[in-house]
């Protein structure tokens, strides 16, 4: 686990190290972040179905297949892989949204509680990684889209605790998330007289539509080619906290988008996956349209292995279907590590965008009204859906080999270090125009760089509460 200066170690939240425990829910979901946006930039959401199907119908021909039956089969398998792929990106991509959403009801807690919450460089920087405070460890890798990353996923998300614990100094210990926010929960009712919820600092407010429910990128078409939404406009939105109702709503949100309600049953004791029908625990909302990040990781991974299956029952039992679909990145990759400059440049660049989105959002804590909107709205939307998305996939276009293997670069989600002397925003601008001269192919991105917010650096500590 990396050190991080906030963690004092304790067994329990207490009035004295609040701030230090809600920091550290903010810096659990800020850890889930990048992990689950560089699987998601491993997936090829819309593979060559016509390659797929070709190649299939060679093989089951080469195994004695009839040809007229091979094209049909392999049709049919390619189709079910297709639509796979595309719900692979889409539910990630969900997950990654309420992920930042949970960032910000975490730091509306603090902002309400303690003061300004920390998010710039408090992404893990040595990968593995792992949940800061979670009992047992085990291991985070910046990886490729597979049934072991899945189970990385799941056990994040778990409602139950994990087989085995570790005994963990430095950050509050917890055996699941929701079971570390119930000590928050519980602090604060036990607290409830004593504690001073400020209504004057800035929060990021409810009703604006900054972690939209649903966009292009959330939606996958079943095989029918009927668009399926990942998110559901009843799961849940911003709280602003000013009591402890609304602090205890905003807990409630987290720990349900996550873990799915109190009764929703997480892995088995042994650690595996029960592939069991969904229930009504396993739901986020009320309407019963969106599952807890858990379930959809579940539902992926059953059915990565039903398609293994599947593709078994035809003889095919060499292949694994991510061979169609994810692309060749490699495993906790630094910018440090790439061979040639232009990869460095273009790395820097996107890091520095990463970055960016963190500094924002704490602007977006020491401004409200038309000014946070601005930044929300005009800044982080615009940096995570245009320039650090089309960054990401243009980063892929560039590859290098490495013991024999040829991989694609692609987005190491580091935390850039910004120096004080000018404005980030310039620095951006300057990372900018040092990768497009070696990389022409990031040209179309230079008004997107100009049309972003200038936020500075704000002065919250960094080292200490």
């Amino acid at each position: 686990m990396q050190e991080n200066p906030f963690f004092s170690g304790s067994a329990e939240v207490t009035p004295k190290n609040l701030g230090e425990a809600i920091q550290q829910a903010i810096e659990i979901e800020i850890a889930t972040i990048p992990v689950y946006l560089y699987t998601y930039y491993s997936v090829n959401r819309v593979p060559d179905q016509d390659a797929i199907s070709g190649a299939l119908a060679q093989e089951l021909t080469r195994k004695g297949m009839a040809t007229p039956e091979a094209n049909k089969v392999a049709l049919k398998l390619s189709a079910q892989i297709m639509v796979y792929a595309n719900k692979v990106g889409a539910t990630i991509m969900s997950v990654v949204m309420e992920e930042m959403l949970h960032m910000s009801l975490s730091s509306n807690l603090k902002q309400a509680l303690i003061g300004q919450p920390v998010l710039t460089g408090r992404s893990p920087s040595v990968y593995p990684t792992c949940l800061p405070g979670h009992e047992p460890e085990f291991d985070i890798n910046l990886a490729s889209f597979s049934l072991d990353q899945l189970m990385t996923f799941l056990k994040i998300e778990s409602p139950d605790p994990l087989p085995e614990t570790t005994p963990l100094v430095k950050a509050i210990p917890y055996k699941t998330i929701g079971q570390f926010y119930d000590m928050i929960k519980k602090c604060l009712e036990k607290n409830d007289k004593k504690l001073k919820y400020s209504t004057d600092r800035a929060q990021l407010v409810p009703g604006r539509r900054y972690y939209a429910t649903n966009n292009i990128d959330t939606v996958y078409y079943d095989i029918n080619h009927k668009p399926q939404y990942m998110d559901a406009d009843d799961s849940g939105d911003l709280v602003r906290v000013v009591d402890l109702k609304s602090a205890k709503k905003a807990i409630s949100q987290i720990v349900e988008q996550g873990e799915g309600n109190k009764n929703a049953p997480g892995l088995n004791p042994d650690g595996s996956v029960d592939c069991k029908p969904v229930t009504d625990s396993d739901f986020d909302d009320k309407d019963k349209k969106e599952l807890s990040h858990f379930e959809k990781f579940v539902q992926l991974y059953c059915e990565y292995n039903d398609l293994n299956k599947q593709f078994a029952s035809y003889g095919l039992n060499d292949i694994d279907i991510s061979n169609y679909f994810v692309l060749n990145v490699p495993t906790n990759p630094t910018t440090a590590s790439y061979p040639t400059a232009k990869i460095k440049a273009v790395s820097n660049l996107v890091n520095a965008v990463y970055t960016y989105v963190f500094i924002m959002t704490e602007g977006c804590y020491q401004n409200d009204g038309d000014t946070q909107y601005e930044i929300f709205m005009f800044g982080i939307h615009k940096t995570m859906i245009f320039i650090l998305n089309s960054l990401c996939g243009d980063i892929q276009g560039l590859t290098y080999t490495e013991n024999g293997q040829t991989f694609k670069a692609t987005a190491t989600f580091e935390n850039y270090p910004f120096g004080l002397m000018s404005s980030p925003k310039s620095q951006l601008i300057e990372l900018y125009n040092e990768a497009v001269t070696l990389y022409p192919t990031i040209s179309y991105l230079a008004q997107r760089f100009q049309d972003l917010p200038d936020v500075p650096l704000t002065d919250s500590p960094r080292g200490k509460m």
